[in-house]
């Protein structure tokens, strides 16, 4: 079947997401594809982000039934991504070896970096050994807890100081004299609806070495299952070489998933 005998159409109701689907003739759904600002939490807050989390990009989630591929349609869905988007960058992670290697690497995209997908799924989940965790609160520190809606809100502070509106984000934070020592992000909905995406934990420089991470991270899982009850699982990205920050998502029981690869599209 041609390519043309399929419709892309944009899907509403997606806040702070713009997705689209790639129909063909009897309703069926072919393909789709969603934009998201890249989400800096840590922007301003800790030394030097890399590049792929700096202001001015968006993450590309695209996929086509394999039914229906090599008929041009992730090329539309793409085309239509660009003339939407006014970022310079797109960014998309794909799993390592997938068919969306060569699409990106046909389509101009270059490899950023390589990560690793780790998954937590609630059935794995003490949650009686996660409360005293949470309980265990270090000498002079305090958990916060708020959440907003992307992407009006895309930066830590912008969260904390929030009044705590039902959203799509959620940040646990630990504040030591009113002050922001260390923090997580989850948002909701970017994946698919049971699923939440998990940002962090982050500890600022001069609060290291009090568990600060663990204890946050411990309380983001409970309070996103008490705000987001249809959640039942939380993913994460984490850089390979960062074996610290894979050993805290290991003590929570995240296990490996998928290895996957970054790639950039700078546009005109």
């Amino acid at each position: 079947m041609s390519e043309m005998l399929s419709d892309i159409v944009a899907v509403p109701d997606c806040p702070g997401v713009s997705r689209w689907q790639a129909v063909v003739p009897g309703g069926s759904v072919a393909g789709s594809a969603a934009l998201r600002p890249i989400i800096p939490f840590w922007h301003d807050l800790l030394p030097a982000p890399t590049p792929v989390t700096r202001p001015g990009a968006s993450e590309l989630t695209l996929y086509v039934e394999p039914e229906w591929r090599r008929r041009g349609i992730g090329s539309r869905l793409l085309a239509t991504v660009r003339a939407y988007t006014a970022e310079p960058r797109l960014f998309a992670d794909v799993a390592a070896g997938a068919p969306g290697e060569a699409f990106c690497l046909r389509h101009g995209f270059r490899h950023a970096g390589s990560t690793r997908l780790d998954l937590l799924t609630y059935c794995d989940v003490h949650w009686a050994w996660l409360g005293e965790m949470v309980d265990a609160e270090p000498s002079g520190y305090r958990l916060i807890h708020r959440t907003g809606i992307l992407p009006a809100m895309l930066r830590v502070e912008e969260l904390r100081h929030s009044p705590g509106r039902t959203g799509d984000a959620v940040l646990t934070a630990a504040e030591a004299d009113g002050d922001l020592a260390a923090y997580a992000v989850a948002v909701v909905g970017a994946l698919s609806p049971n699923r939440a995406r998990q940002y962090g934990p982050a500890v600022l420089p001069n609060h290291r070495g009090r568990r600060l991470g663990v204890w946050v991270n411990a309380a983001l899982i409970q309070r996103l299952r008490e705000v987001h009850p249809h959640v039942d699982e939380i993913e994460t990205l984490t850089d390979e070489g960062d074996t610290h920050l894979l050993a805290v998502r290991e003590h929570f029981g995240f296990r490996p998933s998928d290895r996957t690869r970054r790639y950039e599209l700078a546009l005109p």
